[in-house]
């Protein structure tokens, strides 16, 4: 019987100097934590040229957004004051309405009033061109975030291409063909290619809400455009 105890006492301490080493080592093992400005940091130089693309996409975007906003605006008003002044014979007075609007609508239709005494043909073909001037201002540096959709992708996978080589240089150089020298810089460089799809999925989504704006606005345009032709149109009539 005591033979079992001291049996189970040997035991019962060779388990708790055990549980005190794995404690001891866990507390001491470092931090394995992702940290994402690590990461960033770790990315390497070709994260420079993502972030530049990054901030001038968003740029372009918030500054288009807003150009595009104010050009959308509900321009049912100045179509009553400019019908008002045409039927009432006071052409100044709508020329004057259409200058105050500082509009893409009114620009077109001030371009219009200016050519009443012309043929129909000629006053929308000074319209149609007005309305194309407008929307290129529109439409301007808009074009760059397809740029970037395009080029951010391709900096991503040239950082990782770049990582990939510069690891099987070291294993080359120092004949350690161990996974985790292979897999810890081929995650670290990994980073660039989800950053430079994330930055390129971003712009390709800015490029199309955009692009849907400026539709909705000629859209716009050419309806109110029609509709003032109609009017010049109703005395002849």
């Amino acid at each position: 019987m005591t033979l079992f105890l001291a049996q189970v006492t040997d035991t019962a301490t060779k388990l708790i100097d055990t549980a005190k080493q794995t404690t001891t080592q866990l507390a001491t093992a470092p931090a394995d934590d992702l940290h994402f400005g690590d990461l960033l940091i770790k990315g390497g130089w070709v994260m420079i040229p993502i972030g530049i693309l990054a901030v001038l996409g968003l740029v372009i975007f918030f500054e288009r957004y807003f150009t595009i906003r104010k050009a959308s605006k509900d321009e049912s008003q100045l179509m009553v004051q400019v019908r008002s002044s045409i039927m009432s014979g006071n052409l100044e007075s709508a020329v004057a309405v259409c200058r105050n609007s500082n509009s893409p609508l009114g620009r077109m239709l001030q371009k219009g009033l200016l050519r009443i005494g012309r043929p129909i043909k000629d006053i929308e073909g000074a319209i149609e061109n007005v309305g194309k001037l407008e929307v290129s201002k529109l439409e301007k540096n808009i074009g760059i975030l397809g740029i970037v959709a395009g080029i951010a992708p391709m900096f991503g996978f040239l950082g990782t291409i770049a990582g990939v080589i510069k690891i099987f240089y070291d294993i080359s150089k120092t004949d350690n063909i161990s996974m985790g020298v292979i897999s810890g810089g081929l995650y670290v460089k990994m980073v660039t290619s989800a950053a430079g799809l994330f930055v390129g999925i971003i712009a390709y989504v800015c490029y199309h809400v955009l692009n849907m704006m400026v539709d909705k606005v000629i859209l716009k345009l050419e309806t109110d455009a029609i509709e003032f032709i109609d009017l010049l149109e109703e005395p002849s009539k």
